[in-house]
């Protein structure tokens, strides 16, 4: 079934909801050059070590801090980041599950995201990824939450399929 798009009744709202589309289309296509979200401290970063190999929090309920590695901390990261939510989980606890060396137990093919970094030339790709996606996180809640609330019922919505 193909969603329905709701009818605003004020035009402010509609340009609220176009503006919103604008700024979140901008900020998910350009992900990758997000800057850090204000009050994010990263730790170690001056050792020149960016080698992930599983990325983790102190404590299963202190998500405030990440271990990227043993050299590296991220502190500060708000709980709100955590709110975004992709396919079940968030947003960060994906990268943190894709982004770490894993072997597969039965070809022995090990995945090791290090090589994209080598690749591309960047040693800090995965931490500066991980950075924007704290960002990309909280400024998604902030303007989904900023949207004008809005009634869904049947009769003011308009069915794409017709």
């Amino acid at each position: 079934m193909l969603p329905k798009l709701p009818l605003v009744e004020k035009t402010e709202d509609f340009w609220a909801f176009s503006k919103a589309g604008r700024k979140l289309a901008d900020l998910h296509i350009n992900y990758e050059i997000v800057a850090p979200a204000d009050g994010v401290t990263v730790k170690g970063d001056e050792s020149g070590f960016f080698k992930v190999e599983k990325m983790r929090h102190p404590k299963k309920d202190q998500k405030n801090t990440i271990y990227y590695n043993s050299q590296i901390t991220i502190e500060n990261i708000p709980d709100k980041a955590y709110q975004y939510i992709v396919n079940g989980k968030s947003a960060i606890d994906w990268i943190m599950e894709r982004y770490q060396v894993t072997t597969h137990k039965e070809s022995g093919i090990k995945n090791d995201p290090n090589d994209w970094a080598d690749e591309v030339g960047n040693p800090r790709y995965i931490l500066d990824l991980l950075l924007s996606v704290i960002r990309v996180s909280v400024e998604t809640l902030n303007i989904v939450n900023s949207l004008p609330v809005l009634k869904f019922e049947e009769s003011l919505a308009v069915d794409l399929e017709e």
